[in-house]
């Protein structure tokens, strides 16, 4: 039986943003025409599902630390961003230096400018130029490719240096970029995104991803830790309650099920309805998957609306989550 109380959070994809906007997707990271056209043709969408409209913002970015390091990101036309790694070799990772302003470096200043002339044109416009920081295994792994899960077992000392460069680097960048918006990065809660950390099996991420994790939330000052990560499994997930972490995040995860999570992860996780299951499943079926998550016990369940073919089925969906709602 669904369980009754649990938060939901919908949200309009930058894919859909895209459509209504009739723009490209790439557009939506640096052309501030584009950019406010899509969140305003998104508004009667968002209104008739009873959201918060969405206002013009830079598309979601997960790459403006890795980039700063010299990983170069590719914003292919009418697609996603993607990252060239920057370590060649091993040895590469003897030189790694971070820069001297990290402000001026990578992508960092085009999208600072870009978002400058967004909030100049519309004070009403979101005000962040992306993720703070990807965690320690996923920014190696955008750095050196798929050749750095080979490195622990052919150069461990030289994984160990490249993930404690990732955390370092990290947190500086998260102190120069709100330093740069006139703040302070205080002590307060603190989620480190980290999707490929399970790549490790237990005993690896042992030695190379629970230390860094939490190397990573003691610099930023975490007060509470929040973990988001899409590949772990069964066997890692004590590993979440031995770090104190206090809600876990598996998106995507395609190994660890609400049920799983249920009856084997000792802390708090949250529940979603993924894009393919909205784009695959009917009516009906999206509101038993709603409730069959529900019964799970998560703290709280999102979904996304990615086109607006699928009005009807978000529409759905919220009568559900609405239901459940507390």
């Amino acid at each position: 039986m669904a369980r009754h109380g649990i938060p939901f959070s919908c949200g309009l994809a930058e894919t859909l943003l895209a459509e209504v906007g009739r723009v490209p997707l790439d557009a939506l990271h640096h052309d501030v025409d584009a950019i406010c056209r899509a969140a305003d043709a998104a508004r009667p969408i968002a209104e008739r599902l009873g959201l918060t409209p969405p206002v013009p913002h830079l598309a979601g970015f997960t790459y403006p630390h890795v980039s700063t390091l010299g990983a170069k990101v590719v914003f292919a036309e009418g697609s996603e961003p993607n990252v060239l790694p920057c370590i060649a070799r091993p040895e590469d990772i003897d030189h790694l230096r971070e820069p001297d302003d990290y402000m001026a470096s990578g992508v960092v200043a085009e999208r600072l400018a870009t978002l400058a002339e967004l909030k100049r044109r519309r004070p009403d416009a979101g005000g962040s130029i992306g993720h703070l920081y990807e965690g320690p295994v996923t920014t190696a792994a955008l750095m050196m490719g798929s050749d750095f899960f080979m490195l622990p077992h052919d150069d461990p000392e030289r994984a160990h240096a490249l993930l404690r460069f990732c955390v370092e680097s990290a947190v500086n960048y998260a102190h120069a970029l709100t330093a740069h918006f006139g703040g302070t990065l205080k002590p307060g809660p603190r989620s480190i995104p980290d999707d490929f950390a399970g790549m490790f099996a237990p005993d690896q991420f042992a030695e190379f991803v629970a230390p860094y994790w939490d190397l990573m939330f003691q610099k930023l000052g975490a007060t509470t830790r929040y973990i988001h990560s899409e590949l772990l499994r069964v066997d890692h997930l004590p590993f979440l309650g031995e770090l104190g972490v206090a809600t876990f995040d598996p998106s995507a995860d395609q190994y660890v099920t609400p049920e799983l999570l249920r009856d084997h992860c000792p802390v708090a996780f949250t529940g979603r309805i993924q894009s393919w299951h909205v784009h695959n499943n009917t009516i009906a079926e999206l509101q038993a998957m709603y409730r069959r998550i529900a019964a799970c016990g998560p703290v709280s369940i999102s979904f996304y609306m990615k086109s607006v073919s699928e009005e009807p089925k978000i529409q759905a969906i919220l009568d559900v989550a609405r239901e459940l709602a507390p």
